[in-house]
């Protein structure tokens, strides 16, 4: 498990700051797969099914309703491509990297 998974995503908006490059390059670094393009986060997933694939995309909601964020999907068939990204913010926050984190916990269970 990372130490981004067990943190919080921050609630405070006033608090939220755009990620510099270098650190979110940082941050990516502890992410297996991800991508970060345009201020965006993003991991395509592939599952046998579609149903699988929908109730991955259930799974990540759960984990994003427990930390109030809203993530992105596009599901296709059996691909699911989770986007992450805090556009109140302006840009890519450290909550983005906490919920891509979180995600790749709840797949190695």
């Amino acid at each position: 498990m990372t130490a981004l998974a067990q943190m919080r995503c921050e609630q405070d908006l006033g608090r939220l700051f755009v990620l510099e490059d270098e650190e979110a390059e940082e941050l990516l670094k502890k992410l297996w797969q991800w991508k970060l393009i345009d201020e965006k986060l993003s991991k395509e997933f592939f599952f046998a099914d579609f149903v699988s694939g929908l109730a991955f995309a259930n799974k990540v909601t759960k984990i994003a309703e427990q930390e109030n964020y809203l993530p992105k999907f596009c599901i296709e068939q059996k691909k699911v491509e989770v986007i992450l990204c805090t556009e109140s913010a302006g840009g890519i926050v450290k909550n983005d990297f906490i919920i891509a984190a979180k995600i790749e916990e709840m797949m190695e269970k």
